[in-house]
């Protein structure tokens, strides 16, 4: 019996772990390292302005999870039949019956809510401000419905999250971190715009907008580096901002090279590069920036002014 009772519990066990693996998938998970590093180098610039407490830190850090799951949840949601009727998406969760879309809307309530639970205990207007932030995550989902500019709207919903770190920390706007929101929009824009050019056809076919469908590979290949050269610009400013070490503009340098490479090896006639493109360089690219602010971090611990 005993036996009997230990093989049910662990069978129970795999079956939860393989559905939270499920959910893992549905969201890329691992995708988190294009974004978190961004709230991270927000937390650490804001706590120049106002020291940060671990429990505001933690807070933070699972706001930022929760709402990216809430937004990648719902935009697998509602674009469950195209995602079926795509070949390069034909196997994520939803289309492939691993999750289905009752799960999936209970997944991104659950995800939403607890992202409003931590902006509550951050402060009331945090809580009074995720419910716009919400909203702006879910739009971007529909945005390429109306819009060739739905890699835009991405790009300021993502720009918000620096924003919402710096107001979880001190409470108010600045200019100096709007610059890290350009960044961080200008960058996932771009980003977005490389993806993109993967389904040009599809989206042509579906009625789908985009800037590759509208305007052709070319063309949204041009208008990325363009943003990416902005991404380095802005990038460059926080130098100046923040009043930063030399230190970290040898990481700017780094960033700058990765950009460039990244657009080297995507050609208007030779899209096979870009998953190296989208997944290898930019993760060293967020990091690279994360662990620029860490070093500025450390180096005014050691030397104080």
């Amino acid at each position: 019996m005993l036996i009997s009772i230990d093989y049910d519990s662990a069978a129970r066990m795999e079956k939860y772990l393989s559905k939270i693996n499920i959910y893992g998938r549905m969201i890329k998970i691992e995708h988190t390292i294009f974004a978190l590093p961004f709230a991270l180098a927000a937390l650490l610039l804001a706590n120049k302005e106002n020291p940060v407490t671990l429990r505001l830190a933690f807070l933070i850090v699972m706001a930022v999870v929760w709402a990216r799951s809430a937004g990648m949840g719902f935009n697998r949601l509602v674009d469950a039949d195209w995602d079926t009727r795509n070949p390069r998406t034909s196997m994520r969760e939803i289309p492939a019956g691993n999750l289905s879309r009752r799960e999936t809307l209970l997944f991104v309530l659950i995800s939403a809510l607890l992202f409003i639970l931590c902006a509550s205990f951050i402060s009331s207007l945090c809580l009074w401000l995720s419910w716009p932030v919400l909203l702006a995550i879910f739009s971007y989902s529909y945005a390429k419905r109306f819009t060739w500019l739905s890699h835009f709207v991405l790009g300021f919903v993502q720009a918000l999250g620096p924003l919402a770190v710096w107001i979880a920390v001190t409470g108010r706007i600045s200019l100096k971190i709007s610059v890290l929101s350009l960044t961080l929009g200008t960058y996932i824009a771009g980003l977005d715009l490389l993806y993109a050019c993967q389904d040009v056809e599809f989206d042509r076919r579906e009625g789908l907008h985009s800037v590759p469908a509208r305007f052709g590979v070319g063309n949204a290949l041009n208008i990325s580096s363009g943003l990416h050269a902005l991404t380095f610009a802005s990038l460059t400013s926080l130098f100046w901002f923040f009043s930063l070490s030399p230190y970290f503009l040898v990481f700017v340098a780094l960033i700058g090279l990765l950009l460039v490479i990244e657009h080297a090896i995507v050609k208007p006639h030779d899209l096979s590069r870009v998953n190296i493109a989208f997944f290898h360089i930019n993760s060293a690219i967020s990091l690279l920036l994360l662990l620029a602010l860490l070093m500025e971090e450390w180096l005014l611990r050691i030397h104080p002014t």
